[in-house]
This record gives structure tokens, sequence and C-alpha cells, in this order.
């Protein structure tokens, strides 16, 4: 799928209409909601999808739907945008219907999966992708009634951050200042780069020489372009590193510690 601008909605609209499985090629169709409910909608295992330039990943969709005639089939699909009319972005473009088994002790109630790649290069073009992602839930019973959820779940899409660190000078005399510099980017679908990220919360953290432990001495902001800079007290040989802990649209991030030899 290339998620493609509004300008191209009739034509995609077109081509979902000849090809997508009922579900989704008759969801205007389609009146009255019929009788099942979805439940226990997770995505990716709950977690967020973090995606850089070039990530390739497996997203899986499991859900429990239940209705009181049965279930034929079900699907589930990631959609983005203010409603399912105006949606800009849908993962997988195509949905096919989840597999589902039916319960061992309730006849009415299904629990399905769906897996489908994500291939960010290809995908996603617009830094506004990132954030939150709504699951549509669809059943059809076996008298061929339809029922369609827009909202039956969410999910997190998010950029991936990259974060630096430099601690100088090495080595350093105890009690002198040691000054901490680094970089905060994240992944920019638009131009295909990885730029900087300004205005965000920053820990700075040290972990002694043979403990395993970090402990924050600090928070900064990151300023223009991402940068990051600070300094401290050198008391004791260790490492230093810059943690990010994410945003809304943005992946967390964590530097590989810096080693400052103090004497």
């Amino acid at each position: 799928m290339r998620i493609r601008p509004a300008a191209a909605a009739a034509f995609l609209t077109t081509v979902l209409a000849a090809s997508a499985p009922p579900a989704v090629a008759d969801a205007a169709d389609r009146a009255a909601p019929g009788d099942a409910t979805f439940s226990k909608v997770v995505v990716n295992g709950g977690k967020d999808i973090v995606l850089g330039l070039t990530t390739k990943k497996t997203v899986t969709i499991t859900w429990t739907v239940t209705d009181p005639d049965g279930v034929a089939a079900s699907w589930a699909y990631l959609w983005h945008g203010p409603n399912t009319d105006d949606a800009d972005g849908r993962l997988p473009l195509v949905p096919p219907a989840g597999t589902c088994t039916v319960s061992p002790t309730d006849r009415t109630t299904y629990t399905c999966k769906l897996s489908f790649g994500i291939d960010a290069a290809q995908e996603f073009d617009r830094n506004t992708f990132a954030g939150t992602w709504k699951v549509l839930g669809e059943a059809q019973d076996p008298n061929d009634d339809w029922t369609a959820v827009d909202v039956a779940g969410t999910a997190q899409i998010k950029r991936y951050a990259r974060i630096t660190v430099n601690a100088s000078p090495e080595p350093v005399k105890a009690g002198k200042t040691v000054t901490v510099t680094g970089k905060l980017s994240r992944a920019n679908w638009e131009t295909g780069t990885y730029t900087g990220y300004e205005g965000r919360s920053v820990k700075l953290q040290f972990r002694k020489k043979g403990s395993s432990t970090y402990t924050t001495l600090k928070t900064i902001t990151s300023g223009g372009s991402g940068a990051l800079k600070t300094t401290t007290k050198a008391t004791k040989d260790g490492y230093y590193r810059f943690v990010f802990a994410g945003s809304t649209t943005t992946g967390p991030a964590t530097a590989t510690g810096d080693f400052v030899d103090v004497r």
C-alpha cells in the first residue's frame, strides 16, 4: 500500500470496491449495524509501532467477536484520519479476513487474528501519520448480517528516534567539569532523513564503573536541530548517556554510554 493524498481518494475508492472483500467494499451500502460486538482488540501485542525510514515490520491484530448467531467471517484493519469516510491511510490497504476460532465453551464467541506487513519506505510518506490509528472491526454472521464498528480499538504508530552522546574531556581530573553533548533526531518520512527534534525533555544519566545501574543527574531540553549540551562535575570513572522517553508521535531513544576516566 502507498498511502495516498486526498486527491487520489476517488481512484482508491474505485479500486477497493473492485478488489476488497465484502466487509470493505460494501461498507457504505449497509444500513443498521448487526448484533456482533468486539472486545480484547490488541495491536502489535499492545506495543507502539515504531518505524524508521526503511523499517519492515509484521504487525498482528487480535480480537474477540461475539454474535448470537455465530460468526461466518471477521475483519480488522487500522485506519487514520478524522473518520472512516475521510481516512487518509489504511493498514493493510485490502484487508483479508482474519483467522477465527470458535470458543470451545461458547459457540457465539470467536477469537480472531490477522498479521500483515508494513514497509515504511513504501507506505509512509507523511509525518502526520505519526500518532493514533484506529481499529475498524467488522463481522458477518451466517445469515449475512453485518456489523461494523469504526473504533473497536486503537494503536500508536510512531517515528523512530536516535540520540547520541559525547562526554569530554577524557580523561578528566576529579572535581573538574565534564561537558556532555549530543543530538536528538527522528525519522522524517517526508524527506527520507533523520532530522533534529527540538524542545524535548532529555535525561542525562550516569553509571559508575563496575555498576549496572544508571542514575539520572539532570533533565535538559533539546535545542535547535535537536542539539544537546550540559555540564556536570567529574566524581568517579563511569559512563554518561542521554535518554529520551518518547512522545505521542516519536519512539524512545537511549544513547550508548560514553566512558570518562577520572584521575
